[in-house]
């Protein structure tokens, strides 16, 4: 718990000032009772109007004590409650933002959602309420306890009986509640996982039309989530009533004693109700203290979770980088002896003893078949991922050396999924600079061939764009993303299948842009089309993670054979359309 505490001490005076405040509740309810006894007692048996008024009075300015002390408890343990999950959110967030692939394949984005906002809530409800309820709870405890001992010694023994078997059935229903609040939480990852897929991929559901098999599915997650819910909360509604039992047994076996002693003189009327009074005050902070441990079992299932993700080793840091102040400079890239499995305990290799070297301002285009290896390879230039064996240099340092920030400033990619996200479409080419000039956009906007077509939207640049880019097509999705990785001036661009949705005759005049405004950057293209690289300084042809031809095109086609039957399909397949 010492890692929560940095998350404590910048409102250690709310998380102070907001069980003292309760404390006069406290006061407040354990006096109430006495006072009331003594109206019973005195004022009523001698029909004394100013003892009655005096008295009362007394209960008013109790009252008005009761009531600055409760608004300011609630305030406060609201305020620490609310700001320590508000700075445990952000530390959460930021912990994922250093996450790599690999980190990030290990939790489903539903179960990340939950952990960013459910469980934080739960966390948060628990220091709600027990701040409320920590000094309130025992402090009625004790003094309700104390109180009824000193008003009737007899009476009181009843609580050394009845407590004890309180206790235990509490901790029973407690020790139950707690796996099943577990089970809750990852039932809600589920959920929240399939909610989320059917959202991002709803136009592919709708084209499929398995709008029906999506709804079995929600069905299935819900149905889950309803019954370990049920499952939960039956433990939750047990609780009441068995707290109710007690509290109304002991509340009978105290008016039968209590009202045989008034009978035989023994005790005042007065005295009795307020006796009354102190056992539900005492089996109400018992109540209390129950539904706080009993959220706490719910809290607890959270907070391990949340623990889980900041305990999580991120596997690509730069902390060890020797040259972390250094920017990539030219863009030269070498990779040596490179091999890499996604899985460490898998035989087969992704990529199988690369050696490679790409001079700076060549451009590399890299065809093969599905699965090759081709993504791997460059995602290995940015460290999207770190290799198993080998190394992989760029300006012949070593990129473990390099600061993650400068590497990946000095390295421009625009991923076969192309992503764009809410807000205009400058916002969205800002994302290369977002301190970029206005010249310097549409001068990246008209490389990537974008600016004609942003230009004849009503808003031009500042047209809204849906999540994702959904309002603009496939091919105008990818040349904004293009754009916007042209914007970041690189010294290395990777375009991983990256025009495939452009009409060949747009592709063209990209690759015109490439070879003249470009020509000091090293460009690498992964293409399926190879008219798409049949012009670049270097070809890789890739085959099961291995190099198996390299050169230009025209070597390719007299000493390649991979390369030979690639070029005549396709040809073949022009021919023919």
């Amino acid at each position: 718990m010492k890692r929560y505490m940095k998350y404590v001490r910048p409102y250690l005076y709310a998380f102070i000032l907001g069980p003292v405040l309760m404390i006069t509740e406290v006061v407040g309810e354990v006096l109430m009772p006495s006072l009331m006894a003594d109206i019973i007692n005195v004022g009523a048996l001698n029909h004394d109007v100013g003892y009655i008024v005096g008295k009362g009075i007394s209960m008013i300015g109790v009252a008005l004590m009761m009531m600055v002390g409760g608004i300011g408890g609630a305030w406060f343990a609201s305020k620490a409650a609310v700001s320590f999950s508000a700075d445990l959110r952000k530390d959460l967030f930021q912990k994922i933002q250093t996450f790599s692939f690999a980190n990030i394949d290990k939790f489903s984005t539903g179960s990340l959602v939950t952990r960013l906002t459910n469980d934080i809530t739960q966390v948060q409800n628990l220091i709600m309420m027990s701040l409320r309820m920590a000094m309130r709870a025992p402090g009625m405890l004790i003094g309700a306890v104390i109180m009824a001992f000193i008003m009737n010694r007899q009476l009181a023994m009843i609580f050394l009986v009845i407590l004890p078997l309180m206790v235990v059935a509490v901790a029973i229903v407690i020790r139950t509640a707690f796996p099943r609040f577990t089970i809750l939480q990852k039932k809600l990852d589920a959920l929240n996982s399939n909610i989320q897929e059917m959202l991002t991929n709803v136009r592919v559901i709708k084209s499929f039309v398995r709008g029906s098999y999506e709804e079995e599915r929600f069905a299935h997650s819900n149905a889950d989530l309803k019954q370990s819910g049920l499952n939960a909360f039956k433990i939750v509604i047990i609780q009441m009533p068995v707290v109710m039992l007690f509290m109304n047994t002991t509340t009978l076996l105290v008016v039968w004693f209590g009202g045989n002693q008034i009978l035989t003189g023994r005790m005042p009327v007065g005295d009795l109700t307020a006796f009354t009074t102190y056992v539900v005050q005492v089996l109400s902070s018992l109540m209390m203290l129950a539904m706080v441990l009993l959220t706490s079992s719910r809290a607890i299932a959270s907070l391990k979770r949340i623990t889980e993700v900041l305990d999580t080793q991120v596997d690509l840091t730069d902390e060890n980088a020797r040259y972390g102040q250094v920017p990539v400079k030219h863009g030269k890239i070498e990779f040596q002896n490179v091999s890499f499995r996604y899985y460490k305990n898998s035989e087969e290799k992704v990529l199988d003893d690369i050696d490679l070297v790409i001079e700076a301002g060549q451009t590399v285009g890299i065809i093969g078949s599905t699965g090759c290896g081709k993504t791997t390879l460059v995602s290995m230039i940015p460290r999207l991922y770190d290799v198993d064996e080998g190394k992989v240099l760029v300006d012949g340092i070593d990129v473990k050396d390099y600061s993650l920030k400068n590497l990946r400033d000095g390295v421009g990619m625009v991923l076969q999924k192309n992503v764009l996200f809410s807000g205009t479409i400058q916002e969205n080419l800002r994302w290369g600079d977002e301190n970029a000039s206005e010249e310097a956009l549409l001068e990246a906007s008209r490389s990537a061939q974008a600016d004609e077509f942003v230009q004849n939207f009503t808003d031009g640049y500042e047209t809204e764009l849906g999540q994702g880019g959904v309002n603009v097509s496939g091919g105008q999705k990818q040349r904004l993303c293009i754009a916007r990785a042209l914007l970041k001036k690189p010294k290395i661009l990777i375009l991983d299948d990256s025009t495939s949705a452009v009409d060949t005759a747009t592709e063209a005049k990209i690759r015109e842009t490439f070879r003249t405004t470009l020509k000091d950057t090293t460009k690498l293209i992964i293409a399926q089309r190879i008219t798409s690289v049949m012009e670049a300084d270097q070809i890789l042809v890739m085959d099961e993670g291995r190099i198996v031809g390299r050169g230009r095109h025209e070597e390719l086609m007299k000493d390649c054979e991979a390369y030979r039957e690639i070029y005549d399909s396709q040809m073949r397949e022009e021919v023919l359309a």
